[in-house]
Formats: C-alpha cells, structure tokens, sequence
C-alpha cells in the first residue's frame, strides 16, 4: 500500500461534488498501475492485543484524550434533538440546538449530579429537564429555571449551565474530544473528503451496537488490509471485489484507502465522485477508533469503543441519500443493511476479531507476521506507537 502523507485536501471547483485532490490521486494511482505492494517480513508482537497494562496505555493516551469520531450528523438531523452516549464509557449528551449546532455535554445535572437523559433513544424536545428537582436546560446547555430559586440565594444561573465537552461537527460527523486541549485541524481536513461523499445531509437509516469479544485493534486491522476479502467474504462480497488493487495514503493518523480495478478507473473520468463511487470503494480508518466504508449508494459509519483489551462495543450506522418513500426502497435498504451489518461485519470481520482474539490469548503464537497486501495494519500500529510516545 502506497502510504504518502497528504494534508490540506481541498474540493475541487465545478458542478456538483467532485473528489478532493486526495481522492483522486488514488485513483489516478490505480489507473497508472503505480498503487503497489508493501515491505515483506513486518511482524506484530501477540502482547498488543491480549496485554491488559499494554491497553491501559492506550486507553489513556488515545481514547482519553484524541478527538474522536462519536456519531454521524444525521443522528440528530434536526433541531431540538439529543440523545444520551454511554458506550464511551463516559455520561455523555448530544444534542442539536435552537440554531442547529451539534453539541457535547457531560450527562449530569449541575445540582445534584442526577443524570438528564435515560436510555439510548434521540428525543425531540426544547429543553432537558432532571427527573430529580426538575432543574431544566436549553440544549446549549444554559440553565433556563429550576423550582424554588430563592432556597439558592446568590446562585448565577448563567454559570451553572450543562458541562460541555470540546467538540465539531464536520463533513457530516460529529466529532468530541474528553481533552480541553483537542485540536480539530484533522476533522476539518477529513471534513472535505465527506463533503465530496455527500456524507452532510445523508438520511440515518438503521444503528446497531455489537459487543465484540476482542481487542480494537483486531477490528480495526480488518479494514486496513484487502487480503482477506476474498476469503473471509467469499459468500458475501468477495466477488464485487475480485482483481481489485488498493491504493491508500495518511490525512494526518488516519488513513484513507481505495479498492478498485485498474482498468475500469483506467476508462474514467476520475473528477465524477458518482462513477468513482460505482467502480470503487473507499475506505477511512480514523484513529482512534472509527471505520467507514463508501459503498457506491449508502455509507457505513462505525464507531469502536473498547471496554477492555479483550472487549469492544461497535456501533454501526448506515447512512442513505434521502428517507426511503416506498415499501420497496425500504426493502432494497434493509436487504444492504442486514448483508453488510449482520452479515459482513458481525457474521465475518467481527467473528474474525473473536477467533483471533482467542487464538493470541493462547500463547500459542507470540507474533502475528503481515504479507505484503497487509502494510496498511503495520502502519496503523507505527502510528499509534508515535501518539504513545507523545503522550508520555
């Protein structure tokens, strides 16, 4: 995989949404035959993924502290809209307000600490209110009233507003970061590559969280190598990606992949996102924990959030062009739904993850080797390395 450092992608002008220059240097690098394999002999020590103190580390310096990727915009796609996060394993809140800004808030009333929002639903509604005292907020987080206000003489309603958390809304994601001092320059990058995928605006068409019992990064290194598609998904969707050559570069940490045939992208014209989006497929992985996969009609956007080294919530959203307005478009949604969500992803990658998981607890194995189609984990693993060493 060819993994040069791009940054500063920028739309290009014309009609309609074409490829960021990123884009369409990989798939220029495809039709050139120029995308190629990586260096032989890598190899991976069992210990990254079965060792609890190893997972600390990382917990501490990446999830704690990055800015992340929590849900796309179109979770709350409009207005007076919130709904309660807990798989971070932190209280969190997210709403939209009044003027259609996403925000992140800690999920705790500023009185008595009570939480605000139960369950894991999007609610619409103007204002929060505790099911303790009955304090009550606008979803900017200001303290609009709260009962007997004189048993609180002296009490500044102004600064008792809701916690917030650093956060930004890009490219049609919705971004959060536990860290004050979060810089969002990557999401704002990122955010151009979206904007190309009309990913701002896309209709939420289903959700579901998976308990996976495996470390991350096992998930993770599923979407950054292409070798095993064939094999794995030989029944699912092996054969769409049959002779398929990818090409990928880095934005920052994260990287950025495309799958497709050398002489189809070869007839194209790669400036129309459309008919790039019919012959190939791209892919992202966001450190530290966000997978998303374009496929030519829908996205996939999933979110990995580990509970332990050996334990790993993923929710997976699939977003559409616009809410399905017949049976049979909903059918036609559901039937991509369930062949990538429970099929490909729970029923293959993420079973995947469980067996190897398995297998490197054994001990049996102390290292796992990577062959040349897979550089892209190698350099997944270079990368969070790096951030360790800067977090120390």
């Amino acid at each position: 995989m060819d993994m040069a450092t791009t940054a500063g992608d920028k739309p290009r002008s014309g009609k309609g949404p074409q490829p960021t220059p990123g884009q369409s240097a990989l798939a220029q690098s495809i039709a050139d035959g120029d995308a190629r394999q990586g260096e032989a002999g890598l190899t991976l020590p069992a210990s990254r993924y079965t060792d609890p103190d190893f997972y600390a580390r990382e917990k501490a310096a990446l999830f704690d502290k990055m800015p992340q990727v929590i849900a796309p915009s179109a979770l709350l796609p409009d207005p007076a809209m919130s709904v309660a996060h807990d798989a971070t394993g932190r209280a969190l809140l997210l709403t939209r307000d009044a003027e259609g800004e996403a925000r992140v808030f800690a999920n705790v009333c500023r009185h008595r600490a009570t939480r605000l929002v139960e369950g894991n639903e999007v609610q619409c509604g103007k204002r929060l209110t505790c099911p303790y005292h009955a304090w009550t907020y606008a979803l900017d987080g200001r303290l609009l009233a709260l009962p007997r206000p004189d048993t609180f003489p002296g009490l500044e309603k102004s600064e008792m507003g809701l916690v917030e958390l650093p956060s930004i809304e890009a490219g049609g994601l919705i971004w959060f970061a536990p860290s004050s001092d979060a810089d969002f320059c990557d999401a704002e990058t990122l955010g151009e590559d979206f904007d190309a995928l009309e990913m701002n605006g896309m209709h939420l068409f289903a959700r579901r969280t998976h308990t996976v019992a495996g470390n991350w990064k096992l998930i993770m290194d599923a979407f950054l190598e292409s070798y095993h598609v064939q094999r794995l998904h030989s029944q699912t969707i092996g054969p769409f990606f049959k002779d398929g050559i990818t090409a990928g570069d880095m934005v920052g940490p994260h990287q950025r992949s495309l799958v497709g045939r050398a002489d189809e992208i070869d007839e194209l014209d790669i400036t129309d996102m459309a008919a790039l989006r019919r012959t190939a497929t791209f892919a992202y992985q966001l450190v530290p924990g966000t997978v998303i996969v374009i496929s030519p009609d829908y996205i996939n956007v999933m979110t990995l959030m580990p509970q332990s080294h050996e334990s790993t919530l993923v929710e997976d959203f699939m977003l559409i062009p616009e809410a399905p307005q017949t049976d049979k478009a909903r059918d036609h949604w559901q039937r991509s739904w369930e062949l990538l969500d429970a099929g490909v992803f729970a029923s293959e990658d993420f079973r995947a993850a469980e067996l190897g998981q398995q297998g490197l607890a054994s001990g049996a194995v102390p290292e796992i080797t990577l062959g040349t189609l897979e550089t892209g984990i190698a350099r997944f693993h270079e990368t969070l390395d790096e951030l360790l060493r800067a977090s120390n």
